[in-house]
């Protein structure tokens, strides 16, 4: 739901002047320089956001397919977590967090839930793996805009 409302927002600035936020990194240099691309609702954190959530999704389906494909689904959101989001959480978001974890389902659940109707976990499998080997040289390429407009420590 939050991925929507930031994608939502950025689109609502793209549309607000097509000409001045032609891409995203037009979007934040016009905030940077208006001095709102710190502000709760600014385009910039909004996108900083989306990233992470991005980076988390990396992280756990990295966790499932490279690292251990039987790991226990609780500990591969932790990992997950640990790694990607709870740096930037606060206790609020960190108090939730620990709240949402007794949530997860079992892997064997997980995996069911992603599948489509008469598909086998090799070929889930299979599709993840290029999902994630096409996600992580994009991510990349969004921490380096980031890290260069001085957008990546955003919380």
């Amino acid at each position: 739901m939050l991925c929507v409302i930031a994608l939502q927002r950025l689109e609502a600035i793209h549309e607000s002047n097509p000409l001045t936020n032609s891409n995203l990194v037009e979007i934040f240099k016009s905030e940077t320089s208006k001095g709102n691309g710190k502000k709760r609702v600014s385009g910039s954190k909004s996108f900083v956001w989306l990233t992470r959530s991005l980076d988390f999704t990396s992280a756990l389906l990295q966790a499932l397919l490279v690292k251990d494909p039987k790991k226990n689904m609780e500990q591969a959101v932790q990992e997950s977590y640990d790694a990607t989001l709870k740096p930037w959480h606060g206790w609020i978001a960190s108090a939730a967090y620990r709240v949402a974890i007794k949530l997860v389902p079992d892997t064997k659940t997980f995996m069911d839930l992603l599948r489509e109707k008469d598909e086998d976990c090799n070929t889930l499998m299979e599709k993840m793996e290029i999902l994630v080997s096409l996600l992580v040289p994009f991510l990349e390429d969004i921490h380096c805009i980031l890290v260069s407009l001085i957008l990546c420590f955003l919380t």
